[in-house]
């Protein structure tokens, strides 16, 4: 009836939003679904940062924010890349968000012209590739597996780079498979890159803080890449405050100033009540949020344990973030229970259908062999679901 434009037709639907929504549906018809899909932290946001936006509210935070963010959220997130990454940047390189989806939609639309080239190690995030194609980048996946710990090498990155490579863009810890760079590695790709000074790096660092090997590193740690590092955070993650919507970059002054502008047009500001809490809580020690970190390592291992009980599915142990990301090519050519599994979307399926578990196939994260769980979830549920993966997949 409506002719859309072929932007939104040529956009694929988050796999994971929709699985989440899958998993709503199932459960409204009162299914008992265990939902293992979303990258949601199940713990309720920390009381002094709720504080916080009450004292906000009741002092009357009521009206337009700066387009980049309040000063003093910019100093405090300054502080805190001076403090927990040994960056140091001023308030020209920071603009805050509303995400950090928002931010990185804001580097690509004003950083990629169309043809641009934008290299994404595999797995990544599934909203990577479709908002290069958005801003007209072409994505240059690269892909790894379960035998490489999920990470690119310096020599895919080389054999990767064409003339038209403009970025590239990764996430360490990583969603979805939870590796971490360490700084050594970060180090080999950096002496690739400084063969190619025409390429920016995005280093989405969302997950930092939940971390069980210790020694985040940073890409623009290094004094020969940190004019041609945007790095990526924000709050969803380690403080549990997804609905929140506060993301933010650190980043080269001219391209923060160009991000300022595209947000201006777009959204501009973000909401004045959620920066005033995020200044409390970048401004609290770490240690204040160590305790969703320790039950996020206490479930890490009791998921890897179970799930290492079941045949088929090869695993690699995650070193941070809260999932876990099995190649489950095994299973592909049998059928089971009356489905046949060709692919990763197929298993995905299955297991919704026949053991109620609500995953997210890898096909969304450029990875067809694996599917991603979540362990952000109660240790009771976690049980219940490799209880029922492993009888379903008993015949």
């Amino acid at each position: 009836m409506y002719q859309l434009s072929d932007r939104i037709n040529n956009m694929s639907t988050s796999q994971t939003l929709a699985m989440a929504a899958k998993t709503r549906e199932l459960k409204a018809e009162g299914k008992d679904v265990i939902g293992l899909s979303l990258g949601e932290p199940d713990f309720n946001t920390p009381d002094f940062i709720k504080d916080a936006a009450i004292k906000a509210i009741n002092e009357n935070y009521n009206a337009y924010t700066p387009v980049d963010g309040y000063v003093e959220l910019k100093d405090a997130i300054i502080n805190k890349f001076k403090r927990d990454n040994g960056l140091t940047y001023d308030r020209s390189q920071i603009v805050v968000s509303t995400g950090a989806k928002q931010s990185l939609a804001n580097v690509a639309m004003v950083m990629l012209n169309p043809g641009d080239e934008v290299i994404l190690p595999c797995p990544y995030w599934v909203s990577y590739a479709e908002i290069v194609k958005l801003a007209e980048g072409v994505p240059v996946e690269v892909p790894t597996s379960v035998e490489s710990d999920f990470k690119m090498t310096p020599q895919q990155l080389e054999a990767a780079i064409t003339p038209k490579t403009k970025m590239l863009w990764y996430s360490s810890p990583s969603n979805p498979s939870g590796m971490v760079y360490s700084k050594e590695e970060l180090r080999a790709l950096a002496d690739v890159l400084v063969k190619h000074p025409q390429i920016i790096v995005v280093s989405d660092e969302i997950y930092e803080h939940i971390n069980f090997v210790g020694g985040h590193a940073s890409m623009a740690e290094f004094e020969d890449m940190y004019e041609r590092v945007v790095t990526v955070n924000g709050v969803s993650k380690a403080f549990a405050m997804t609905g929140w919507r506060i993301g933010y970059i650190g980043a080269p002054a001219e391209i923060a100033r160009a991000c300022n502008k595209m947000q201006g047009q777009i959204t501009s500001g973000a909401n004045c009540i959620a920066q005033r809490a995020v200044i409390t809580a970048l401004e609290a020690p770490v240690s204040n949020i160590q305790y969703m970190i320790d039950r996020f390592k206490s479930r890490r291992k009791l998921i890897i344990d179970l799930m290492s009980g079941i045949e088929g599915f090869a695993i690699t142990e995650p070193e941070g973030a809260f999932y876990v990301f099995p190649d489950v090519s095994y299973f592909f050519g049998k059928t089971i229970k009356g489905h046949e599994i060709k692919d990763a979307t197929d298993f995905s399926m299955f297991l919704l259908e026949e053991a109620l578990v609500a995953t997210v196939t890898g096909d969304a994260f450029g990875s067809p062999n694996c599917i991603r769980f979540s362990y952000a979830a109660s240790e009771a549920e976690i049980e219940e679901a490799m209880k029922r993966i492993k009888n379903a997949l008993s015949e």
